[in-house]
């Protein structure tokens, strides 16, 4: 028990703590299903799954209120894995270590989970809970809603008795949503092109560190810095002194989270290595003029690399930076029906070099359908008005 579980109200809490000390990435929910299974069996709950993962609970209604309409809890059981790179974390393996930070809770090195593990844990409290009148009552927690909504898809018919539905799977306490926002995936690939280059060169790995991150979709509206957009940045137009060769280009670890990280390495003539570390400190300090009420914590760093692979080609490496660079990222456009409320909005969520390819992935999200057709090939071509 860590000291989340001394929180109020301590039934969420006690949960919460609990669901955060088994791992439940996405595809990996299955030793926490079992976990919630013993635990509704020895309430004397009645609990089966079926045959994509999904849980269902029951608990009857208490005396007097048998002819209340039915009511189903819904969270699902996976979360979106996302760790810091010099975090030593295995998702599949190790629990997620949460911690007070003031006001906050937050986990160290990695995501917490919160989303949706206190949707959990508020469903679990309630069904353990012996002073809250309710009528006929159903959880349902279901599988792999980060990384594809396998659970929701695979769901049977008629395992559902409840008229009412709840989905926990929301931010703002004491509100109510009504509606959702549908999303599509969309990457860009770049055949890799090698070559070699003579003289002596230095190779460095330039990163950007420390910033946020976020949901991308809850998060999307708050100007929260993405780290791939910003290497690509640097990497295109605050280099104007160094003759800089790209080697590879990483950053983020899901589509679906506003990326915290982003490393590039590349190499440099040696005797560059001085203009290099210049044009380095001059956007860290640029950043922090720009970014430093809303990214506190943002820094570059430029450490010495042991990747010894031959550079792009100068064709693929202007290529890929500028397809980076022009790709629209963050919110495309507000509802004109709710105010306040996203309508169309995309998320560069990761870079990854493969050994014949660099790939970029986007999660798109919309209320409307033709908006995210339109940002998506916004998302692989970086014109958005042609669409």
């Amino acid at each position: 028990m860590s000291d989340i579980s001394q929180l109020s109200p301590r039934p969420v809490w006690a949960f919460f703590d609990q669901i955060c000390a088994i791992p439940h990435p996405s595809y990996h929910e299955s030793q926490l299903a079992q976990f919630i299974i013993d635990w509704a069996k020895g309430r004397g709950l009645a609990v089966r799954q079926d045959n994509a993962g999904n849980l269902f609970i029951r608990k009857p209604a208490t005396p007097g209120m048998e002819n209340r309409k039915g009511v189903v809890l819904q969270a699902h059981l996976d979360m979106v894995p996302q760790k810091n790179e010099n975090t030593d974390h295995d998702f599949t393996r190790d629990p997620i270590r949460p911690y007070v930070d003031g006001e906050w809770v937050t986990a160290d090195g990695t995501t917490l989970g919160a989303d949706n593990g206190m949707g959990m844990a508020s469903c679990l409290a309630v069904l353990d809970a012996d002073d809250i009148e309710h009528g006929p009552l159903e959880v349902l927690l279901t599988t792999n809603e980060e990384a594809g909504m396998d659970g929701a898809f695979g769901l049977e018919a008629g395992w559902l008795t409840g008229e009412i539905l709840l989905n926990t799977d929301s931010e703002q306490e004491g509100e109510v949503y009504m509606g959702c926002a549908g999303g599509v995936d969309a990457s860009m690939h770049f055949p890799l092109e090698r070559q070699a280059i003579e003289g002596d060169l230095a190779r460095f790995t330039i990163g950007i560190k420390g910033l946020k991150g976020g949901h991308s979709g809850v998060d999307i509206h708050t100007g929260r810095a993405n780290a791939n957009k910003l290497l690509a940045r640097f990497l295109s137009h605050h280099l104007d002194d160094v003759d800089m060769s790209l080697l590879a280009i990483r950053g983020g670890t899901l589509r679906n989270a506003i990326p915290r990280e982003a490393f590039a390495d590349i190499a440099v003539p040696a005797s560059q290595k001085d203009a290099l570390a210049g044009a380095v400190d001059r956007f860290a300090t640029l950043l922090q003029d720009e970014l430093g009420r809303l990214e506190e914590q943002v820094t570059l760093v430029m450490e010495s690399t042991d990747n010894a692979t031959d550079p792009l080609t100068r064709a693929v490496q202007s290529r890929l930076l500028a397809a980076l660079n022009a790709a629209p990222n963050g919110v495309v456009r507000m509802s004109d029906d709710v105010p306040g409320v996203v309508e169309t909005s995309l998320n560069l969520g990761v870079i990854n070099t493969e050994e014949d390819k660099i790939t970029a992935l986007f999660l798109i999200r919309s209320l409307i359908d033709s908006a995210v057709k339109r940002a998506k090939h916004a998302a692989i071509t970086g014109k958005l008005s042609e669409c």
